[in-house]
Order: structure tokens, then sequence, then C-alpha cells
């Protein structure tokens, strides 16, 4: 199977025929594989298409390649899943940004809470969603997606509920944003909120100790709805993953509760 690689210049523009340089990180990973012309790469840029490509020429410096077939494919997930995360401590979050885009999450909100013990702010906050962009597009080459998981920019939990549109406390409507909460504490199981209409889903998930009672009254205030995942306390690492992998295999479909 030919390497998958991403690359973030737009394919779709390449003239037909007509060999490019591949960037430094692409081209690093070709020279790894000891390539040589007439060697071929799948390459993506995000747009959700995919070619396959041959490389013309390998140098100590550059790799050059040509486009030879486009494909148009979907490997997206259905409905489009959101996670806003409070960041645990000790790296945890590369695991949960990896799994996370294999899963098919289209999104990643990472967040500091009252009970954060991750907290990152400037170029050290930039620096890190810049590292797990790199996680999500590694992940993206090896999956097979072709949109590789989007890292937002490190918020505050009260500065991103501030800058969600509003939302009633209501079933949403048809093809509405369904926004859900995750608390130990709920009543209310997942399976009862996932099955109220077919629109996008955004998953709040506090950090080991959960969210502050203030927190989660806030989160309501924007339109989300407390949810348990059952009788077990799951770690802040892996109560998203759980979310996102019943999503995945068909939860909001009427599948069996959470």
């Amino acid at each position: 199977m030919a390497a998958r690689l991403f690359v973030e210049q737009p394919l779709g523009a390449a003239a037909p025929e007509e060999d490019f340089a591949l960037p430094a990180g692409a081209a690093r990973h070709v020279q790894v594989l000891r390539l040589q012309p007439g060697g071929q790469v799948v390459l993506f840029d995000g747009s959700g298409d995919e070619w396959t490509a041959e490389v013309t020429a390998m140098g100590r410096s550059e790799v050059r390649v040509v486009l030879r077939e486009r494909h148009s494919v979907d490997r997206e997930l259905r409905p489009s899943v959101t996670l806003a995360v409070v960041m645990p401590a000790n790296d945890r979050m590369d695991g949960i940004v990896e799994k996370a885009c294999e899963l098919g999450a289209t999104a990643i909100q990472p967040l500091m809470s009252e009970r954060s013990v991750l907290r990152l702010t400037g170029d050290r906050a930039q620096k890190k969603q810049a590292h797990w962009q790199g996680v999500a597009i590694a992940a993206a080459e090896q999956c097979g997606r072709t949109r590789p998981l989007w890292v937002a920019p490190v918020q505050t939990l009260s500065a991103w509920l501030a800058g969600l549109p509003a939302q009633p406390q209501s079933q949403p409507a048809a093809g509405g944003e369904r926004r859900w909460l995750l608390s130990p504490v709920a009543a209310e199981p997942l399976s009862t909120r996932s099955r109220e209409g077919h629109g996008p889903v955004v998953v709040l998930s506090g950090p080991e100790g959960g969210l502050s009672a203030d927190e989660e009254q806030a989160a309501r205030a924007r339109g989300f709805f407390a949810v348990q995942l059952g009788p077990r306390i799951l770690r802040a690492d892996t109560a998203p993953l759980a979310v996102l992998g019943w999503v995945a295999l068909g939860g909001t479909d009427g599948a069996s509760a959470v």
C-alpha cells in the first residue's frame, strides 16, 4: 500500500503532468521510505480528495512528484462531532487527539477550567496547538481520512461558552446542533438525548474531578444537556472518546444506551 501524506498546498491547483517539490515534512517521509523515481505515494490536502502521485526526482533536499490520478472520497463521520475537552495533564491530550481523529471527530476544542492542572497561555499554548495539529495530521495519514481533525486554539471554558451562539434549553430543531455535557452526577443517560435530531454534536467533557457546579450551570445556560455514561466513572481522556466511538458505531440511531 502506498504511503499517504498530507500537504498544505492546494493540490487541485497543480498543473496537469507538471511535477513540483513536496513540502519539507512530506519530502522527508518519502526519503525515509527510500522511494525512487517511479515510486508512488498518495497525497491529500484537506479538501476531501486524494491524489495518486509518482516520484519524479529524489534529491538530498528535494523530492519532486507529479499527480497522476484524482480520487473523490468521503470517509467522514456523520453527524459531525466536536469534542470540547478540558485538557488532561501528562501529555494525555496527545492520545485524545490521535484517537479522536481515527474515530472521525471533526474538531477538538482544548479548554481550561477551574480545576485544570494543565494551563497554557501565549506562545506555549500556540506551540501545543501546532503540536496537536501535527498529531491529528499523522493520524489522518494512517487512518485514511482526507480531512484531518482541526485543533482549535486553547481557550478558557468561560470564554468558549460565551462565544457560542445562544441555543434554547429544549429539544434541538431538525438539523440543529446537539450539545451534550458529560457529567457523572447527571440522571439522564446519553441515549435519551442522542436520538433527538440528526444535527452536529458538541460534546463538553471536564477534567479529572469534573467541572464545578457553576461551570455545569453555565454550560446548561448555553444549551448543553447534562448526560451520564453509565455506573462507572471514566477518566478525562476516556469519556469523550467513549462518546465518539458510540456515535461512530451508530449510537445516534438508536443503539443501546451508554
